[in-house]
């Protein structure tokens, strides 16, 4: 059996919504889905709530979220939030 990936590109103006956006597109993932951080460079308490709905939705559905060109210090943050292991990170 095959899985291919998904991809979505997030943009810096907002986050929050793009997170929740493919948080509800993740019931017919399958496989990995990566998420193109390159354009963002910070996030707002909102967008780290999204990271936090989007990381329990992909346990729930059992989809791994790959995080593609994440800026050191969005990564940061989510260390802060210990969110990091419940992603998969790629340059």
């Amino acid at each position: 059996m095959t899985t291919t990936a998904e991809m979505y590109e997030v943009s810096g103006e907002n986050v929050a919504q793009a997170l929740q956006d493919i948080g509800a597109k993740l019931s017919g993932a399958e496989g990995d889905v990566v998420l193109d951080f390159s354009s963002v460079r910070r996030i707002n308490p909102a967008g780290l709530r999204a990271f936090e709905d989007l990381a329990a939705a992909a346990d729930e559905k059992s989809v791994k979220i790959v995080l593609q060109g994440l800026n050191v210090d969005v990564y940061k943050v989510l260390k802060l939030a210990r969110l990091t292991t419940r992603f998969s990170f790629v340059n």
